[in-house]
């Protein structure tokens, strides 16, 4: 069966949310067709630091700022950096100041979903093909057997879209880093030492090509990120679903303080591979009628806590440009893909220069010199 619509969006992330909920406060209508069964049908990820230049207003045009203020977590704009050894190289602490308040991304999702008219997003929804059918239309197939042809078709689906191919012939390619990602729960009680360690809000622990990363969630929760400097080959070899797996992944960590490697070694659960992918730092396309990308879809680039707010400010800018320019969707396209091909640029080569502080051949002094503008002592 094949049915007509005006905007479709592909991707339900906080990207195509955010895009489809500031298209319905101007009044525009769009259906986001999501892959996943429904909203709850995998983790949403860990904590968010929403930015005061492009995820704060992304928020303002949705007309959802007062409930995202309900969101925020208190305190966990707190950050340390540590030596292998545990050594306190450096702390700020939070006092309700800073211009970056912690969320949960799940949480997140949920407000932007609950502001959306009832049968907006269309779940279990796979795309597996689209293509021009011309004078700016296209069509979208999905594994189920159903097509919907659209005006304006957005990639919001991330990474690995299925809309980037009508625009662009870029491929994620191998950053040479991988997260392993773990979690320990009830960490206050059952892991005292580690909670400890992490502190209340962000904790780095970096040293050429390696670190291990965590944040304190709600509910006792300690999220961490374990990097490490790899290829591809050599994480085909760790069984991660054992104990040998991490028992592998903390060797690479001998010597460190063992209220760091608990991270790994007593972790709840399978710890989970994160291949960190990266698109062409300046990546752009020709302007082709009918269809765009935002977020991961358009500018992939390595974690800096910008991906999530860049998507957020993306679907906003979008959705602003489509209503400042009624009946011509070319011009609102063009005026769109200007200014977010400027700023993915900027942001992607911000990206790269985070990456070589947190990992590389001065790690942690570069990214401890960042937070103070001096040099790295022990507190």
């Amino acid at each position: 069966m094949t049915t007509n619509t005006h905007v479709t969006i592909v991707g339900a992330g906080l990207g195509g949310l955010t895009l489809a909920r500031v298209l319905h406060v101007h009044g525009i209508s769009a259906t986001v067709y999501e892959a996943e069964a429904s909203a709850t049908a995998r983790a949403q990820g860990g904590m968010l630091d929403i930015h005061e230049d492009n995820g704060r207003p992304a928020l303002d045009a949705a007309g959802l700022t007062e409930e995202f203020h309900g969101l925020v977590l208190e305190g966990r704009q707190a950050a340390r950096a540590l030596a292998p050894d545990g050594t306190v190289l450096f702390e700020e602490s939070d006092d309700g100041t800073g211009g970056r308040p912690e969320v949960m991304r799940g949480e997140l999702r949920r407000l932007l979903l609950d502001s959306l008219p009832a049968g907006t997003v269309r779940w279990g929804r796979k795309v597996t093909g689209v293509h021009a059918l011309g004078s700016g239309r296209h069509e979208v197939a999905f594994a189920d057997g159903d097509n919907v042809v659209t005006d304006l078709l957005v990639g919001a689906d991330g990474a690995w879209s299925r809309v980037r191919p009508l625009l662009s012939g870029a491929t994620p390619k191998y950053t040479g880093l991988s997260f392993v990602e773990t979690w320990l729960h009830d960490a206050d009680e059952r892991h005292p030492d580690t909670a400890k360690a992490v502190g209340g809000g962000a904790m780095y622990a970096l040293a050429p090509g390696k670190g291990i990363q965590a944040h304190r969630e709600a509910g006792g929760i300690l999220h961490a990120y374990v990097a490490l400097r790899r290829p591809p080959e050599w994480f085909e070899g760790v069984d991660l679903a054992g104990p040998a797996g991490a028992a592998r992944i903390a060797g690479e960590f001998e010597g460190w303080a063992p209220e760091l490697t608990a991270l790994v070694t007593d972790a709840d659960g399978a710890p989970v591979l994160r291949p960190i992918h990266t698109l062409p730092p300046a990546h752009r396309w020709e302007r082709v009628p009918g269809v765009t990308l935002l977020g991961d879809a358009a500018h992939l680039m390595p974690p800096s806590g910008e991906g999530a707010n860049l998507a957020m400010y993306d679907g906003a800018e979008l959705a602003g440009a489509l209503a400042a320019h009624p009946g011509d969707v070319e011009a609102a396209l063009t005026a769109y893909e200007r200014d977010m091909f400027a700023r993915a640029a900027a942001e992607a080569d911000d990206a790269a220069r985070l990456q070589e502080l947190m990992f590389g051949a001065d790690a942690p002094h570069g990214l401890i010199g960042m937070f103070t503008g001096g040099e790295a002592t022990a507190v």
